[in-house]
């Protein structure tokens, strides 16, 4: 268990049998556990590569009066945790859509990540993907590396909104002009859409609020219903 900001986590979990967890990528699983006598259940998208073999990784974010995070933090290395799935009504396949616009919200980011690690592992996929992850601070960007790597891809731009900082002065200089700060609205996801090198096909993942907010954004820039899947 890897902690990747004050109360966000990193996770790895053994597959019995060094076997793959055959999901496709946009799919998600659901985590059950027991606290206080109470059956909890959570999804999470696994983060780790489709094909990952003996292993898979998730991105858990801790709240402090949650009861899946006292589950959570209880853990110890060696615990066996109960999955059921796959779910998901999203299935990813490759150059289907012209351009990818992925819109996440803080954890949101996790069914993103395979999705673009398939589009970039696969020499004969070549969908454009535009991807906006929006956090509070620059500190509390997950998986910087992943994306800064991602972001090397001819098909492949990241963008980040800050909701907590205002100045891209004390920004790494790499981040500075694809970070914005504020919130993601509708002017910016105007600008978003037309900048798009073909007709988009938007991902939103986040807080029920964020999703609502961000859809309604996405038919005011002109997408229509089918043009975007809220996970």
């Amino acid at each position: 268990m890897d902690r990747l900001t004050k109360d966000t986590y990193r996770v790895r979990f053994a597959v019995p049998g060094n076997s793959q967890l055959g999901l496709q990528p946009g799919q998600h699983l659901i985590l059950r556990g027991i606290v206080d006598d109470l059956e909890i259940q959570k999804a999470y998208t696994p983060i780790s590569p489709a094909n990952a073999e003996g292993y898979f990784e998730v991105l858990i974010k801790c709240y402090e009066m949650g009861l899946m995070s006292r589950y959570v933090e209880s853990w110890r290395a060696g615990d066996t945790a109960f999955w059921r799935g796959p779910f998901g009504d999203f299935l990813y396949k490759p150059n289907q859509y012209g351009e990818l616009l992925m819109l996440a919200a803080g954890t949101g980011l996790a069914p993103m990540v395979p999705i673009l690690q398939s589009i970039t592992d696969n020499e004969d996929d070549e969908t454009f993907v535009t991807l906006v992850g929006c956090f509070k601070t620059f500190e509390s960007i997950y998986l910087k590396t992943f994306l800064q790597e991602q972001a090397c891809f001819w098909n492949v731009r990241t963008f980040f909104v800050l909701s907590q900082e205002s100045s891209s002065e004390q920004l790494p200089w790499s981040y500075q002009e694809k970070t914005r700060f504020g919130r993601l609205g509708q002017d910016l996801i105007k600008e978003l859409v037309s900048c798009c090198r073909r007709k988009p096909f938007a991902l939103v993942c986040g807080s029920a609020e964020f999703s609502k907010d961000i859809a309604r954004c996405l038919l005011c820039a002109g997408l229509t219903e089918d043009s975007y899947f809220l996970f």
